[in-house]
């Protein structure tokens, strides 16, 4: 789960990071209020989506030239203007997809006097099974970027979990940053309390790009992405209630509500699975007979009809959809429920696109006979290449 930049940086403070003063704009009329709330001179206007590059970003909406989706502005008068422009139209950047993001919130910030910019990030590397810092002095523009073209320039630093962040953690934290005095001293605390944020509240990402030393030598976090470990949230119903589904595809929330594995990818055939694994080669197959899957779904190894019904409901909703490929290899899960559910869900919701069965394993024959009986126009396959080459045929015309 995502949250936007301003309940991150809430929470952080939270923990007794140093951020700088800002109040968030849920309705056009709040922003007066909240632009006479900053001190100033200096206002900075944030758009709040769930994707990066605001900055370089363009509204739909206004012109080419128009200024991005983060603007510093210096008076009350030029904070409010930009923001009333802003505030409801649909942002686009390298993450959004051409489609963009309508930007609903907006996050009016007090202005910082920039010395440096650094990156820092906490993730959980997976070949280390580490909680790990990411640290590089090039803050403010896309570490993928610094990957690529200084790749000397990043470093991780992996925390032990059974002793936590130590100074001697620290100390090479510092290091990485080259932070000096002030910066060095608040490092001493600002690393430990990061980490405490990251591993109290069971975040999968906190990424801070940048994270500032001021003029005057001490560090803050200017900007802050987080996502949570969906598996962790039953832990922090705090958590949960900063989940805005605005930003989420409609078609993840209602999985989310049956409990199904699911994501919306670009392709346009429909994919319905048990086990991860399998739904993995499933897409991997599919794009080597030259198509795109429209998604990612795993039914699990416990599914109901109805659940079954509720996943193929899904995939149908999306509008991308040329082709449906089920494909069931039937150990926990039985064939004859996964079959069950598709009729089902076909006889509500009709079949308009090609859809290719395979079933295996458990109760397949019972399965099979209870969609050769059921008299719907499904193609039916032996194994995962003959269902793959099948759908891509069908879809192909």
């Amino acid at each position: 789960m995502n949250i936007h930049e301003y309940q991150a940086k809430k929470l952080l403070a939270g923990f007794g990071a140093s951020v700088s003063k800002g109040a968030a704009v849920l309705s056009a009329s709040d922003i007066d209020a909240a632009v006479d709330a900053m001190p100033g001179p200096v206002y900075v206007v944030k758009s709040q989506i769930h994707a990066g590059g605001r900055g370089k970003g363009t509204f739909k909406e206004l012109p080419e030239d128009a200024k991005g989706g983060v603007r510093v502005c210096f008076s009350a008068d030029e904070a409010k203007s930009n923001a009333k422009e802003m505030f409801g139209k649909t942002l686009v950047t390298k993450q959004t997809g051409p489609s963009g993001k309508q930007v609903n919130r907006l996050y009016i910030e007090d202005g910082a006097d920039i010395d440096r910019e650094l990156y820092l990030s906490i993730l959980v590397d997976r070949e280390t099974s580490l909680f790990s810092f990411v640290a590089s002095t090039e803050g403010g523009m896309d570490i993928e970027t610094v990957a690529h073209d200084t790749p000397e320039k990043i470093h991780t630093i992996g925390i032990n979990s059974l002793t936590g962040i130590t100074d001697a953690d620290v100390e090479k934290l510092s290091a990485a940053f080259e932070l000096e005095g002030a910066a060095k001293e608040d490092a001493k605390s600002l690393f430990p309390i990061l980490y405490k944020a990251f591993t109290d509240s069971d975040m999968s990402l906190l990424e801070i790009n940048p994270l500032v030393v001021l003029k005057d030598g001490h560090l803050r976090v200017l900007d802050a992405k987080v996502s949570f470990d969906g598996n962790a949230l039953f832990r922090h119903a705090d958590i949960v209630e900063l989940r805005d589904e605005t930003e989420e595809d409609e078609k993840e929330i209602e999985a989310s509500k049956h409990d199904l594995a699911y994501i919306a990818l670009d392709g346009d055939i429909g994919c319905m699975v048990n086990g991860a694994g399998l739904a993995m080669a499933t897409m991997d197959i599919i794009k080597l007979y030259g198509a795109t899957p429209a998604n990612f779904l795993d039914v699990g190894g416990g599914a109901t009809t109805e659940k079954v019904t509720a996943a193929f409901k899904i995939i149908t909703s999306d509008p991308n959809v040329k082709g449906i490929l089920v494909n069931i290899f039937g150990g926990i899960m039985r064939c004859d429920v996964i079959a069950q559910g598709v009729v089902q869900a076909v006889q509500e919701v009709g079949l308009q696109v090609p859809l290719v069965v395979r079933l295996e394993g458990t109760k397949v024959a019972e399965g099979k006979a209870i969609i050769n009986e059921s008299d719907l126009n499904v193609i039916a396959a032996d194994d995962l290449d003959d269902a793959a080459q099948k759908i891509v045929k069908a879809v192909k015309g």
